[in-house]
């Protein structure tokens, strides 16, 4: 342990220091700024910054951990720093990128959600730091796999994995297996993930085991794929650094921000094919082969156009939805009913997201007309998103006396050419309908004398009744004269 921290980089150091201090471990010579006070009595901690101390500095007070614990914490740690950095270094090293997969891995690495999306807590004991072997080794290596994970939610609102499936480039199953979560779950979310609580009856395969399998599959510079990547390491309580993830390599952008395809866009835009039919659950395997299709294609014919996403999502059918998000994870899709009118034909279909204490979800109704009376039903102001969408926030009594707060939001700009349209073919059936029911013979009243009569008798009794009120009218005024008199 020593030799490995007297050759690591300084940055590595200041890093594992900074964890040492978060996580408020003592050494032999106590904490950070103790250890300063014994180590350099002339300036003592009057520099605590660890960036701003020498390395031997940084060294000796590592090598005061003695704990077994604290050593492995430390060399989990100097695994998962030194394999971010070598990637660095592969980075700075390649001659020629633009054929390669590295150049993949590159672009991940320099995504602006990088740093916060791929920093883990990989020091944590059930955690597992893959090894990125030698540097020699990994540049030769353009070995890649593509992964897909499925979640359910557990009581701590933490998420669970239930499947995992692994491929390579060939699209050959390398790892298909159903995970036995180790916490209570709550929701299997089986409309998403495709799987129940009877599919996982007599399954014994854990996360651990997974994590062998998945050390084994990773080993000398094998380069993972995923879509949107973090949230399966994060499930699974990975740390890999040789990573390609498909939500952040292509050039996508809604026309006001920059932010993240789904995966079905992908695969629509890029391999032209749709990924599944609409409503249909997740396949955790094709999932896992579309990420490997897409960065194949990406590799072959570097796709560099810029893909819109507002103009893909934008259907008709969206006109007969309305989108609710910011959802917190406590609040059922029964409380969320009670938004809408009780009449109303509304469908929900959630999404949930890994790792978040929030989740959205498509409310759909039988036609644009009941969408939009529901959207104007909620008594909130309305107000517009970062994209200019109509929404108004709303706060919803919950079943156990506590409130939540979320926002309901149309899914069309109101001067969408699709809305417009829908407009107009509703103004021209309307139009259509009433010069039909102009066509339409109109009643003969000579053949209704019933009704004459009674129009008639109506007509003398409503004379009556004016010529009371003209009475009483020349009464009040004859009554006003003589008073001021």
């Amino acid at each position: 342990m020593d030799k490995k921290l007297a050759t690591a980089e300084k940055q590595v150091l200041v890093d594992m220091v900074k964890m040492m201090q978060k996580a408020r471990k003592k050494g032999t010579k106590g904490h950070w700024k103790a250890f300063l006070k014994v180590h350099d009595p002339k300036m003592g901690n009057s520099v605590c910054d660890p960036a701003r101390r020498s390395v031997e500095d940084l060294v000796a007070f590592l090598t005061t951990f003695t704990k077994e614990e604290d050593i492995k914490l430390l060399e989990k740690a100097l695994e998962s720093v030194s394999n971010r950095e070598a990637v660095i270094q592969l980075k700075k090293d390649a001659p020629d990128l633009d054929s390669s997969p590295q150049k993949l891995v590159v672009l991940t690495l320099e995504h602006p959600e990088y740093a916060c999306n791929y920093t883990f807590p990989s020091h944590k004991e059930d955690w597992v730091v893959t090894k990125l072997g030698k540097l020699s080794e990994a540049k030769e290596s353009d070995k890649m796999v593509a992964i897909d994970c499925e979640m359910v939610l557990c009581e701590d609102g933490t998420e669970a994995v239930v499947q995992v499936c692994v491929v390579d480039q060939n699209l050959e199953v390398k790892l298909d297996t159903l995970v036995k979560p180790d916490k209570p779950v709550i929701n299997y979310r089986t409309e998403i993930t495709g799987v129940s609580a009877k599919d996982l009856e007599g399954v014994t395969c854990s996360l651990a085991d997974v994590q062998k399998s998945l050390k084994k599959l990773l080993s000398r510079g094998t380069i993972l794929i995923g879509h949107s990547l973090n949230n399966d390491l994060q499930a699974l309580k990975l740390d890999h650094a040789r990573v390609i993830d498909t939500a952040l390599i292509f050039r996508c952008t809604d026309g006001t921000t920059r932010r993240r395809p789904s995966l079905c866009h992908l695969c629509k835009i890029v391999l032209g094919q749709d990924l599944r039919e609409k409503g249909a659950p997740h396949n955790c395997l094709a999932d896992a082969r579309a990420a490997m299709k897409l960065v194949l294609a990406k590799l072959e014919k570097g796709f560099d156009e810029i893909i819109s996403l507002d103009a893909r999502e934008v259907t008709g059918d969206d006109l007969l939805k309305l989108f609710l998000h910011r959802i917190p994870i406590r609040v059922t899709t029964d409380e969320l009913r009670k938004i809408f009118p009780e009449d109303s034909t509304v469908v929900l279909e959630p999404t949930y997201k890994t790792q978040v204490k929030q989740y959205c979800a498509s409310a759909v109704f039988k036609d644009q007309e009941e969408a939009l009376a529901a959207f104007e039903s909620i008594e909130a102001e309305e107000e517009k998103d970062s994209r200019g969408l109509p929404q108004k926030s709303v706060t919803i009594e919950l079943k156990n006396g506590n409130s939540a707060s979320l926002f309901v939001r149309k899914m069309v700009k109101d001067d969408n050419p699709i809305l417009n349209s829908s407009r107009k073919r509703r103004i021209q059936e309307v139009e259509d309908n009433d010069e039909e029911s102009n066509k339409k013979p109109k009643t003969n009243l000579d053949d209704c004398p019933e009704h004459i009569k009674e129009i008639n008798s109506l007509k003398k009794e409503l004379e009556r009744k004016n010529r009371e009120i003209d009475n009483l009218h020349k009464i009040v005024a004859a009554v006003i004269r003589r008073q001021v008199v």
